[in-house]
């Protein structure tokens, strides 16, 4: 049951979507340059109130994962807020056409790209992607209804109220930019598929899961990030050394940080010892299956340690026979987020990049540059898993649809019917 609150915020949030619509690029993009500014005045309350909910999640004994992706660091509040400087530099997606076409003299269709309307975004920890979201959603015209989760309460507050004060008085509507507090809302905010047009789920397995089969409306997002990088037998050992470690070490809590290490039989022996003295330098709890064992001294892994996403230090390795093996086994266990190949075999490396099915597929680099602000999208509203566009991790082009415009001078469609019907043109003009 919606309570007449939540309906109410959700009725203000549609007519804000329909009114930013039509708001053109200069009103959006100073809307973004004051929204940066406002949190960088903000930004030492910003952290004030991070380090409350930080202490507070700490006492409650709150997963070291999510602790991890709860602190709001200083450099991380400000690479979020240069984020919005980014996405305020990206092109427009709004208004542009993507088919010009001429059915006949004075009738010419026209395809063109509008934003999705409302955006519900609900997320556990991550206080940043209240910034990261909510700058999205404005460049792409969209209003933006957000739910953080109770550890990061206090952050998101202080981060929506300063978004807002810095929206004051830039043409675009405060009721664009929502926030909910309270677990109840979460429930009401998945059946209100007449104001709602996207969910976009950011979190953990079970949760992303949850909203995916109690709501009506369309959700965005992934249930896993369960990657791989395969170690090939013909590669450049340091090299490959180098990627596991920063693939799993460099942000372990990450989504596409790699859960299972695939090493080829033929250069294991070889690469097993150096890699794992790497990783354990670093803190990494390993797992192996029988052939591991047999080169370095490992815990056993077990068939759920291929399905686990861990988020945290510890990597599962196994040998594997070919590189036919390896791609056997990604396209088993992997959750399609981003996996990677080690080798100097451009023929492998082709063979794996054109059969291994997920939105990544990466060769001689870290899984870890799965992200949107390191593709160059400005930021992102979360990563894709499913087939269907969009895929990967979704900036602003993930954010708006399109609509057909056909602009005509009384055509009717009975002139192109039957024995007599007049030929359509079907001429394309320039974009």
């Amino acid at each position: 049951m919606v309570t007449p609150e939540l309906l109410e915020i959700a009725q203000q949030a549609r007519q804000a979507a329909q009114r930013l619509a039509t708001v053109d690029t200069a009103t959006k993009n100073q809307a973004l340059q004051a929204m940066a500014e406002a949190l960088q005045a903000h930004q030492e309350e910003i952290l004030a109130a991070n380090r409350a909910d930080m202490e507070r999640a700490q006492q409650e004994g709150l997963a070291p994962a999510l602790l991890h992706r709860l602190h709001l660091s200083p450099d991380k509040l400000a690479s979020a807020i240069q984020g919005v400087w980014d996405v305020r530099a990206l092109p427009d997606p709004v208004g542009q056409r993507q088919l010009h076409r001429e059915l006949d003299v004075g009738l010419v269709l026209e395809r063109v790209t509008c934003p999705l309307g409302v955006l519900g975004v609900i997320f556990e920890a991550r206080p940043e992607a209240v910034i990261q979201i909510t700058a999205l959603a404005l460049k792409s015209g969209n209003a933006v209804i957000l739910k953080g989760g109770k550890e990061a309460t206090q952050s998101c507050q202080v981060l929506v109220r300063a978004i807002q004060a810095g929206l004051q008085g830039t043409g675009v509507p405060l009721a664009a930019v929502q926030l909910l507090t309270t677990r109840a809302e979460i429930q009401q905010l998945l059946e209100l598929d007449e104001y709602v047009n996207l969910l976009i789920p950011r979190g953990s397995n079970a949760f992303v899961r949850h909203i995916q089969t109690h709501s009506r409306i369309p959700v965005l997002g992934h249930a896993d990030g369960l990657c791989h990088l395969y170690v090939d037998r013909q590669v450049d050992i340091p090299q490959a050394i180098a990627l596991a470690v920063d693939s799993k070490t460099q942000y372990p809590a990450a989504c596409n940080a790699i859960e299972t290490l695939l090493v080829h039989r033929e250069i294991a022996a070889a690469f097993l010892p150096p890699c794992a003295a790497a990783l354990v330098a670093k803190g990494v709890k390993l797992r192996g299956d029988e052939a591991t064992q047999q080169i370095i001294p490992v815990a056993p892994a077990t068939e759920a340690d291929w399905r686990t996403e861990y988020l945290d230090l510890v990597l599962a390795i196994k040998v594997v026979d070919s590189l036919e093996a390896a791609i056997a086994h990604i396209n088993t266990y992997g959750s399609g987020h981003t996996e990677a190949i080690a080798t100097t075999d451009r023929q492998a490396a082709a063979r794996f990049m054109a059969e291994v099915d997920a939105a990544g597929v990466y060769h001689n680099c870290s899984t870890r540059f799965a992200d949107g602000f390191r593709y160059g999208f400005g930021a992102e509203v979360g990563i894709s898993t499913q087939r269907l566009p969009p895929r990967g991790p979704v900036g602003l082009e993930g954010l708006v649809t399109y609509k057909y415009r056909l602009w005509g001078n009384g055509q009717v469609v009975a002139t192109y019917s039957g024995p007599q019907a007049k030929p359509f043109t079907h001429r394309d003009l320039p974009l």
